[in-house]
């Protein structure tokens, strides 16, 4: 099997290289902006977020930040990854660069978009459309036929109740209930959820 190059040299990486390992990858590296790691996850970082291209292998974005890991991921041909204990449903669309971690859930008719994260844990259920680069944060649960919109961040343990839409760049605060429909970016908290912010919650990069 080819090399893995994994960019980003993070938490996140590390449990992208481990769901590498389970799908039979051995020769793994990272790349990193960072000069002063020199490993992630016992495997060497080699180089710079900018090599990545002139590289060759498979690779894949282990960037938190939905803006900067969309940045990158358009420069590159990216391979999606889902862990073998996941629980993938039929007729189910996975995009490009985006990852799957042990023991989610994604139930049948839904469609991920590409640079997404579908975190450890988490569910996704029957006829959702989940936009670009969005993440779903560990322990999150969304409800049958959920629209989530462009770079939005679903936190760590919230819910998404069924039949609802949230638009793009939004972030979902962690444990925090989502009954109606979101219309507006920012930062939304609590149960039921309530605005916290009107500033976009991610940043450039």
């Amino acid at each position: 099997m080819k090399r893995l190059i994994i960019i980003g040299a993070s938490g996140h990486g590390k449990v992208i290289a481990d769901i590498a390992v389970r799908n039979g990858y051995k020769d793994i590296v990272f790349l990193d902006d960072d000069e002063s790691i020199r490993e992630c996850a016992g495997f060497p970082v080699i180089g710079k977020t900018k090599e990545a291209k002139s590289l060759d292998g498979d690779k894949i974005v282990a960037i938190g930040n939905a803006k900067i890991r969309e940045r990158i991921q358009k420069e590159l041909e990216t391979i999606t990854l889902i862990h073998p204990g996941a629980t993938i449903g039929r007729r189910v669309s996975v995009g490009n660069g985006t990852v799957v971690m042990a023991g989610a859930v994604i139930n049948s008719d839904t469609v991920i978009g590409d640079g997404c994260i579908i975190n450890t844990a988490a569910s996704v259920d029957h006829d959702c459309m989940i936009e670009n680069y969005v993440h779903v944060a560990v322990g999150a649960h969304l409800c049958g036929t959920v629209h989530v919109g462009k770079n939005t961040w679903i936190g760590a343990g919230a819910t998404v109740s069924n039949n609802i839409n949230i638009c793009n760049d939004c972030m979902i605060g962690a444990g925090a209930v989502v009954t109606k429909d979101i219309h507006e970016e920012g930062i939304y908290i609590g149960v039921p959820v309530t605005k916290m912010s009107t500033t976009k919650p991610f940043g450039g990069g």
